[in-house]
């Protein structure tokens, strides 16, 4: 299996438990592997034939900067879950990092893996 990815990508999230998180917007950057087959992209030199990563960026920071969680783990898995449903990708890793999120530590979040890898 071959991996795309997309790592540093950044969105404004309304993301928290606390009452005040919930009034703000807090920067989330994520790191994103993707399982892919691109020998026929390689062999095509298409775009077409690969996973637009251009797309895959704006469908998630978009749905990111438009929903609300409480929990990182929440974003995480949807985010997930649209990767693999509206990609038609086998296996997906996803790093969360809500960076700042408690005094003393500079990142903080999740890493998950969904899918199976072939």
């Amino acid at each position: 299996m071959d991996i795309i990815y997309l790592h540093g990508l950044v969105a404004d999230a309304q993301i928290g438990v606390w009452d005040w998180e919930k009034q703000i917007t807090q920067q989330v950057t994520l790191d994103i592997d993707m399982g892919s087959d691109i020998r026929l992209a390689a062999a095509s030199d298409r775009l077409d034939d690969t996973l637009n990563y251009k797309a895959v960026a704006k469908r998630l920071v978009s749905f990111t900067e438009e929903n609300r969680f409480e929990l990182v783990e929440t974003l995480a898995q949807k985010l997930a879950d649209i990767l693999l449903d509206e990609f038609d990708i086998p296996w997906c890793r996803i790093k969360l990092n809500k960076k700042g999120a408690i005094n003393g530590g500079r990142d903080v979040g999740v890493i998950i893996e969904r899918g199976k890898a072939e």
